[in-house]
């Protein structure tokens, strides 16, 4: 690519568009490794997956290119491209592992057998978060291997079960990992056509609840009436979770509002899955209550199946409930409060133990004023021909405030590499391929933008 002239995004455009066909077809590879780092027996997939990414950064010209990993903890990929004098660094982050399937015979097609219909990659991990990995390789295969900046790229191999070695990863190689901008290819634009920059994300605890009842398990007919069960009183205390109009019941939750236009209800609807007739929950704005107002979700119950029932009164019953922060409320006070309102709605006497568990993200807010920030606009309405939306996100990534804390000089982006269609974690995830090439394309143009910016830049 030239270093500079008119001509020049015309010239990238090109390149990027030259670099697709075989960034698709790595993708498509990529999407084939089972790396599910969640499932024990999918460890050496994960590693298959690292050495894979791995293999394809040194032929984008990457240097100094390492699998590493924290004691206990996933493969993880870093490689340099070394800046041009007086041009900022920027770190580049996805991360390879992927979602459990949630059960391969509910898929339309094999989840990890790559299969495109209607413009759309289906298969696990196709946009969660392969895509973002081979985003960062189509830019760096565009530029040529010599980006006209510094470029780290950094693969984690274990968000999808929460990072839990993040942190000593970010401590062991923080040199090798000291930049001037963070993109995290991480979420999801507005629409096909819509390029997002997530600028805040909701956090998350969670705790296992258990009621206990009876000694043992006791006859329904026998002793049923006045001795109750276990499950129904879990179920009667997790219905408190929730008002008659659905909000949050929980008290001392953050809450806030927004001036964000709602999405069309339709999609909204569509993109959800919402069966006809059944009513969205909660009150405000559907923007307000996906990124800015808590939420809260029954994720398992311990119970016999519907085909094992027996005619007895269940003496114990556990649950695992989930709760979404909004930004600018604090983890441990939520965690606490989500478990004081169980403990204080359980019937008839119950015993109850609550447990907090280890799943906690940070919710956050980013810094959107700055240089970077200013770039990406550019260079993201360039790509889409539409401005950049910037919006709040439902979801939690829990290593962003790692991020934050580890660099806190860095700007932080957060970019989409999905859509509202592409059933994140669910069955028949996918990826727009059209808009696949959007993100490249708004990507090179950004590291472009960049460059012209003295180092550092914010």
């Amino acid at each position: 690519m030239p270093d500079q002239g008119d001509d020049r995004p015309i010239e990238l455009a090109a390149a990027v568009a030259g670099v697709l066909p075989g960034a698709r077809a790595d993708l498509e590879r990529l999407v084939r490794i089972p790396s599910i780092w969640a499932d024990p027996a999918r460890a050496d997939d994960t590693r298959r997956s690292a050495e894979a990414v791995a293999a394809l950064a040194r032929d984008a010209g990457g240097r100094d290119v390492r699998i590493v990993a924290a004691e206990g903890g996933a493969p993880a990929v870093i490689a340099h491209w070394p800046a041009p004098p007086g041009t900022p660094t920027v770190l580049l982050y996805a991360h390879h592992d992927v979602q459990p399937t949630g059960g391969d015979d509910l898929w339309t097609s094999r989840p990890f057998e790559p299969t495109e219909r209607n413009g759309r990659l289906y298969g696990r991990g196709a946009a969660d978060d392969k895509a973002g990995v081979m985003t960062h390789l189509a830019v760096l295969r565009a530029y040529g291997g010599r980006p006209p900046v510094g470029v780290t790229l950094f693969v984690e191999g274990e968000e999808e079960s929460g990072s839990p070695t993040l942190t000593t990863l970010l401590r062991e190689y923080r040199d090798a990992l000291t930049c001037d901008v963070i993109v995290i290819a991480d979420s999801a634009n507005a629409a096909v056509d819509v390029p997002a920059l997530t600028t805040s994300l909701r956090g998350l605890v969670d705790v296992t609840i258990e009621v206990a009842m009876l000694e043992r398990q006791a006859h329904s007919g026998v002793f049923g009436g006045p001795v109750g069960d276990a499950l129904t009183a879990l179920c009667r205390t997790l219905a408190s979770l929730h008002d008659a109009r659905g909000d949050v019941a929980v008290a001392g939750l953050v809450t806030a509002t927004t001036g964000a236009p709602d999405p069309d209800p339709d999609t909204f609807r569509a993109d959800a899955g919402v069966l006809p007739g059944v009513e969205l929950i909660g009150t405000g704005s559907v923007a307000e209550r996906s990124w800015l107002k808590p939420a809260v979700a029954v994720l398992g119950i311990d119970a016999p199946r519907t085909d094992e029932v027996a005619n007895v009164l269940l003496p114990r019953a556990r649950a695992v409930v989930s709760l979404r922060l909004a930004p600018g409320d604090d983890t441990a006070k939520a965690q606490r409060a989500l478990a004081e309102h169980l403990e204080a709605h359980v019937p008839w006497g119950a015993r109850v133990t609550v447990t907090p568990g280890r799943g906690v993200a940070e919710p956050i807010s980013l810094d959107t004023s700055g240089v970077a920030y200013d770039a990406a606009r550019r260079a993201f309405a360039e790509a889409y021909g539409t401005a950049v939306v910037e919006s709040g996100l439902g979801g939690s990534i829990p290593f962003i405030a790692e991020f934050a804390r580890t660099f806190p000089g860095a700007a932080v982006l957060v970019t989409g590499v999905g859509d509202p269609a592409s059933r994140w974690h669910g069955i028949d995830e996918s990826l727009h391929l059209e808009m696949f090439g959007r993100c490249v394309h708004a990507e090179a143009l950004l590291l472009a933008e960049l460059a012209a910016r003295p180092s550092p830049v914010r």
